[in-house]
């Protein structure tokens, strides 16, 4: 079964969640709405024909100013039985940045959502252990939201770690040239 098969299949189950589907170069991308993600993901893994039995990846995308919601979790899922792919993306809105977790469905979910929240804030509802996985526990912030500041002098949001270390660098430094 071809992409865009299984593109139209998920819009025949779930037509009023399907926002848009896109086929760019073989790879087709399904937009949907993020009320039903549980229920669709289910459908796609569960469905004997489709069997997407391997979540490949899980991301954040901020379209901070270009999109009308500004969030979106991207999921690349593949079926290793029928050799087929599809990528779902689910529109995450900003003043509501949660979505369910899938992880009961993909155990690999569990490390990638925790890295899509650290990253970017989004809360996966449901999800066994969310906390950072990256940042330390004490980072304030998002890093890779388009909003997060770019300098390395963030002032009083600077994380006080980094700093002691920038310090203990500057000492080691001026000891070398010495």
């Amino acid at each position: 079964m071809g992409p865009l098969e299984i593109a139209d299949l998920i819009k025949s189950k779930f037509s009023s969640d399907v926002k848009d589907v896109v086929e760019f170069q073989g790879q087709v991308s399904v937009l949907i709405k993020r009320d039903n993600v549980r229920e669709i993901m289910r459908f796609l893994r569960q469905t004997p024909e489709l069997y997407f039995d391997y979540l490949v990846d899980l991301c954040g995308v901020d379209y901070l100013g270009k999109k009308e919601v500004r969030f979106e979790v991207v999921y690349h899922l593949m079926s290793i039985k029928y050799n087929h792919m599809i990528r779902i993306k689910a529109e995450v809105p900003e003043d509501d940045c949660s979505i369910d977790s899938v992880v009961d469905i993909w155990a690999t979910a569990n490390w990638h959502e925790r890295e899509c929240f650290d990253m970017y804030g989004i809360v996966f509802k449901g999800h066994p252990d969310l906390r950072r996985i990256l940042m330390p526990e004490d980072w304030e912030g998002f890093p890779l939201r388009k909003d997060y500041p770019l300098k390395s002098d963030l002032g009083a949001k600077e994380w006080k770690k980094f700093k002691e270390v920038i310090e203990i660098g500057k000492k080691n430094l001026a000891y070398e040239v010495r």
